[in-house]
């Protein structure tokens, strides 16, 4: 759990380096707004292959890690 916290914070720090890269080089008027709109699925297609990702590689934690028989605890 505190390594999805760890993972969210370090994207949410990503995304904000990036938008204020994007304004800053919107005041020395250099437009980088249309390249943004024109490619803003790409976003959601990295964002989503990212989660399919994740889920497949915590699926496949799950099934690697011995589950625990509670009958035998010493």
């Amino acid at each position: 759990m505190a390594r999805q916290k760890h993972r969210d914070s370090l994207i949410w720090g990503i995304i904000l380096i990036v938008l204020g890269g994007i304004f800053l080089l919107e005041q020395f008027h250099i437009d980088v707004w249309d390249e943004v709109w024109r490619f803003w699925p790409v976003i959601l297609i990295v964002w989503g292959a990212n989660k399919l990702y994740l889920g497949l590689k915590e699926r496949s934690e799950r099934s690697e890690t011995p589950a625990r028989d509670k009958d035998h605890e010493i």
